[in-house]
């Protein structure tokens, strides 16, 4: 999807989805602004990404149908 990006892990039970979020956003981030500094006087102000995200469990879905809805979304 052009408007957000969707990644599939599987995080030790004691890190919390917010710190992880953080963390994902923010090495993203400096790299896409080491590689193409024009970015920051163009997105949000100087970020690149917006302060919200969504964090879901796959509970009783098996890995492969995630991976495969992941795939599904991609722009054709």
């Amino acid at each position: 999807m052009l408007d957000h990006v969707h990644i599939f892990i599987t995080p030790p039970p004691f890190d919390a989805p917010s710190k992880i979020a953080k963390l994902l956003k923010g090495i993203s981030a400096r790299k896409m602004f080491t590689l193409f500094p024009c970015l920051r006087e163009d997105l949000w102000e100087g970020h690149l990404w917006s302060p919200s995200y969504y964090c879901g469990t796959a509970g009783t879905v098996s890995s492969s149908t995630i991976k495969h809805y992941i795939d599904s979304q991609r722009l054709k």
